[in-house]
């Protein structure tokens, strides 16, 4: 039986730095998908992942007895996310590039081109979204993460955190369907002022 990622994570805070590798490999997928998801830029999401690691083996000593691994390791996450943006202020950061970005969707054999292009509305719908609306649903739907959970690493009620998942899909079905009548269907921008996608 393998251990948990808080028994490793008490093991490397404790001096046995060589689990952090076991932690890595069990979490620079679900890293990489988060930060790749925020940012659409694959060069970012993968140093931003390595920074999470190298800030975890940095802060380890903060890691409590009683703490859960994911929430702790997401709230590093969102710290190195929040830095890199602020050290990277006024670089064209974001581009409408799908070749460095999310990989385009590829329907199984026999799937009409449609199922691809409504793939790719909802991820220029998902960037349109603010950083924080964007951030709870990839939390909620892409990590799996219970409401308990994202309130915990958010520090804010669950109550809250229903309500702006709520409000996050409400605006991601609005600009969906907006986009769904525009030609071309997905104008991709830049805010420099702050790290939205217009």
């Amino acid at each position: 039986m393998s251990e948990t990622d808080e028994k490793l994570m008490l093991a490397v805070r404790d001096g046995d730095v060589a689990k952090l590798g076991v932690l890595f490999d069990r979490h620079h997928r679900a890293l990489f998908d988060f930060f790749i998801r925020m940012t659409r830029r694959r060069p970012i999401a993968d140093d931003l992942v390595q920074d999470v690691f190298f800030r975890i083996l940095k802060y380890r000593k903060t890691f409590r007895d009683q703490s859960w691994f994911k929430a702790w390791m997401f709230h590093i996450a969102r710290n190195a996310h929040v830095d890199y943006y602020r050290s990277h202020q006024g670089e064209a950061i974001l581009e409408d590039d799908h070749a460095n970005g999310l990989p385009s969707p590829s329907p199984p054999p026999g799937q009409q081109l449609e199922t691809q292009q409504q793939a790719m509305m909802l991820e220029c719908a998902m960037f349109k979204l603010s950083a924080e609306k964007r951030e709870v649903l990839i939390l909620s739907r892409y990590q799996d993460m219970k409401y308990e959970q994202i309130a915990e690493l958010m520090g804010c009620e669950v109550s809250t955190v229903k309500t702006r998942v709520h409000r996050a899909l409400k605006d991601l079905r609005d600009i969906y369907l907006n986009l769904s009548s525009e030609k071309p269907p997905c104008n991709v921008k830049k805010s420099e002022s702050n790290l939205q996608i217009m």
